[in-house]
């Protein structure tokens, strides 16, 4: 029996009054607010990861607003995670062999990090999960929503999870699962960034017609336990510059938490224009610079992960409405991009996505548009939140780093002040795919070997991230044309897949290495950490990232 004669046989149903995809702060934010507000609505959370928290990654200084604002008692709840409070805010700019300290007076207010608190986001979610299933709440992790559930008007009606035990060839095995229909009145997305059903919601209902590109970042995060007397409790740095040239968009944080713990990270705009740049090596790269290095020596690296992060903001919002559903969090690139944060409005979205619907369902109605979402989320702390910061992107493109960031200052003043900008609401131009330039017009980067003392290489780093997929599962990174990476993006690009991948996922092999002859694509799926770069960057739009089988993917501890 092949996967075509699994579609014929019937998946079982169950229905719910809100079905959430993804338990993530979003999702588990939602459906913690409708049970608040009405016990009897019936709620169900279907998360990929092997269990919450397994493919959550942020930074992450968390600001607490929306914790406060969704559990006002969550402070002296002793069950709550560990978090640190900041205690110390750093902007630096980094040259190849100095550091400069940018004075705390001249950063905008909303840049300060005080009052902000330090921790796994993670962990934060598995919180979460625990009050949301003492609400009622079903969850159920190691399941992927594969397909969005349609009635006859075209309206979104549930989910399904994919299919478990087909093999590789599309042949079902011993260990063969149906998946199941979730059905609800409404369907919650909050799978992340660049979300596979999100992706179809967006373009079946033209969600994003009218808004800018959706632009997008890389973050990349290891976590350390340092020496103790390298350890600063409560110290958040951000760094730009050095590693990256000024036409290049990005930086790093380090962040002092818990006991001993760093966590260190680097973020690469992906409108970044040459095809030879890593953003993995880049990242390994900043962990060398003259003021960073002693940081790490002597320390012990526990674990790696990387992760798409969504860079519009205010410009590129899609509507958040469609019939049946509702966009949130990160899967509608709710990120305040400036301060490497967005978990506040994660948050915050789920609970004014629940607010408008738990009315809604008390009025009976279903599989329409709340439309009452779209219509109040800009002029809702959110969109307050991200309208302060819309040229920061755009300005930070246009005119390169240093010049970007100083503009940038400006303009966050100016709104800060006086609510007003002297640059309107700029446009971000390009797609991030249509941004490489050809190989041959480039200056191609030089990486040095990894020293596995600071630095490291990706497999290894993939092994900290404890990847695992079913081997003999369908490939779920799919390529709409097989021939377009060696015949088009080789010969223009180098193939940049085989770099921008932060897990080694994509490699050109050759008969003869040496020679370079007959070069073929290779797809090393049970590498990848689900940070949908690929999805995003590929210059020919011709890799397309789906859900592979449930509980597969990263298993992230303390990230």
């Amino acid at each position: 029996m092949n996967s075509k004669d699994t579609q014929e046989t019937s998946r079982e149903s169950m229905s719910y009054d809100v079905v959430v995809v993804g338990a993530g702060p979003a999702g588990l934010a939602a459906a913690i607010r409708l049970k608040q507000l009405d016990p009897s609505i019936s709620v169900v959370v279907v998360e990929k990861g092997s269990e919450v928290g397994a493919h959550v990654l942020s930074g992450a200084v968390i600001d607490p607003i929306g914790l406060d604002a969704l559990l006002p008692d969550w402070r002296g709840d002793e069950a709550r995670p560990a978090l640190t409070d900041v205690a110390k805010d750093a902007f630096c700019f980094l040259s190849k062999t100095s550091s400069i300290r940018l004075p705390n007076f001249i950063i905008p207010p909303l840049m300060n990090n005080h009052g902000n608190l330090i921790g796994s986001l993670g962990l934060v979610a598995k919180y979460l999960a625990t009050r949301a299933e003492a609400l009622g709440v079903e969850i159920y992790p190691g399941f992927a929503a594969a397909e969005l559930l349609f009635d006859e008007a075209g309206a979104v009606i549930g989910v399904a999870t994919g299919d478990m035990g087909v093999s590789r060839d599309g042949s079902i095995t011993q260990r063969f699962t149906r998946g199941i229909e979730l059905r609800g009145r409404y369907t919650l997305i909050g799978e992340g960034v660049r979300g596979s059903l999100a992706k179809i919601a967006i373009e079946r209902y033209g969600l994003a017609k009218g808004r800018e590109p959706q632009k997008f970042g890389l973050g990349l995060k290891e976590l350390w336990r340092v020496r103790p007397e390298k350890f600063q409790a409560g110290l958040v740095q951000h760094t730009f510059g050095w590693p990256l040239d000024n036409r290049t968009g990005g930086g790093s944080f380090l962040y002092h938490f818990g006991d001993n713990l760093v966590a260190v990270g680097f973020v690469v705009h992906l409108n970044y224009e040459n095809p030879t740049l890593s953003p993995f090596d880049e990242f390994q790269r900043i962990k060398t610079h003259p003021s960073i290095r002693d940081l790490f020596e002597g320390g012990q690296r526990l674990s790696y992960g990387a992760r798409a992060i969504s860079e519009g903001g205010w410009q590129s919002v899609p509507k958040l409405v469609f019939p049946g559903g509702v966009l949130l969090g990160c899967s509608a690139g709710l990120v305040n991009v400036p301060r490497i944060k967005g978990s506040h409005n994660a948050i915050l979205s789920g609970m004014l996505a629940a607010e408008h619907l738990a009315p809604a369902l008390a009025q009976g109605r279903a599989h329409d548009e709340v439309t009452e979402i779209e219509e109040q989320w800009r002029s809702s702390s959110i969109g307050r939140d991200l309208k302060l910061v819309r040229n920061v992107k755009p300005l930070w493109s246009k005119f390169g780093t240093i010049c970007g960031i100083l503009l940038s200052g400006v303009d966050m003043w100016s709104n800060q002040l006086l609510g007003w900008s002297p640059f309107g609401t700029m446009k971000h131009g390009k797609p991030d795919h249509e941004t490489l330039k050809p190989i041959s017009t480039v200056k191609p980067i030089a990486y040095p070997r990894p020293d596995g003392i600071v630095t490291f290489d990706k497999l290894s780093s993939v092994f900290l991230s404890s990847t695992n997929h079913e081997e003999d599962q369908p490939v779920h990174l799919k390529l709409a044309d097989p021939s377009i990476p060696i015949d088009r993006n080789l010969p223009i690009y180098g193939e940049p897949a085989r770099l921008y991948c932060p897990a080694g996922v994509y490699e050109v092999v050759y008969d003869d290495d040496a020679a370079k002859t007959s070069p073929r694509f290779v797809i090393n799926a049970q590498n990848c950490v689900h940070c949908k770069t690929c999805d995003i960057k590929d210059p020919a739009q011709n890799i397309t990232w789906t859900v592979p089988e449930g509980g597969d993917g990263p298993n992230y501890s303390g990230l």
